[in-house]
């Protein structure tokens, strides 16, 4: 599925852009134990590091925050889900195993400090713009709150909103039973596009290495 990034979000932000990967024929099931391993000595690893440093002044954290800002979305209220990951694990409140690819989600997301959504790709029906949410759009989030999503960036397929660098709705998750997912990352604008790929890549390759199946990737938003 082909994303579009909406013309409003490219005006604001000039150098806007997310890496987009399409996973087909994928096994979700728990974790393999490398990957438990990984994600709990991970955490261990950032919650010391941030005891001498102010978490807002990371540079995907802050790099967020500010977009945010851009469109007007307080984000002392509305923390994107990278910022609200180091929060948890600040506190020590690490986050525990879910199954395979959240947890590959999570990794990657604290890694590099932006959020990253994913979804199945069965549950969507496109085409995907990323767009300004407007007034009145909400949805029942991953959260279990329903959430306001006005000034929101937010993705959307043929039915509204369905995820968001804020929350992800309840609507297309993706569960042991995906077959076919979209990983959407939220990308530092200020990344260069070389390290954009590579990222993407990366990512693409580890999950694939878990989960099997065929995936490709392209930048979405940046010419």
């Amino acid at each position: 599925m082909e994303i579009q990034v909406s013309e409003e979000i490219i005006s604001k932000v000039p150098n806007f852009k997310l890496g987009v990967i399409e996973y087909q024929d994928i096994t979700v099931g728990d974790s393999p134990q490398m990957v438990k391993g990984r994600l709990q000595l991970f955490q261990e690893s950032i919650y010391f590091d941030l005891e001498n440093k102010n978490l807002i002044e990371l540079p995907g954290i802050k790099e967020w925050r500010t977009i945010f800002k851009m469109f007007s979305k307080d984000p002392n209220r509305y923390r994107h889900s990278a910022e609200a990951l180091y929060r948890r694990v600040q506190k020590q409140n690490y986050l525990t195993t879910v199954q395979s690819a959240i947890d590959i989600n999570n990794f990657f997301s604290l890694q590099y400090q932006v959020p990253i959504g994913i979804y199945d790709s069965d549950k969507l029906e496109g085409p995907i713009t990323i767009e300004k949410a407007k007034t009145g759009d909400e949805y029942v989030g991953l959260n279990g709150r329903m959430n306001s999503l006005e000034n929101l960036i937010v993705s959307c397929d043929q039915h509204g909103p369905f995820g968001s660098p804020f929350v992800d709705s309840n609507r297309a998750p993706v569960t042991q039973t995906t077959k076919n997912a979209m990983q959407i990352i939220y990308l530092q604008p200020s990344i260069a596009m070389n390290s954009a790929e590579r990222l993407t890549d990366s990512l693409m390759k580890m999950f694939t290495q878990i989960h099997g199946g065929d995936a490709n990737y392209y930048i979405a938003g940046h010419d």
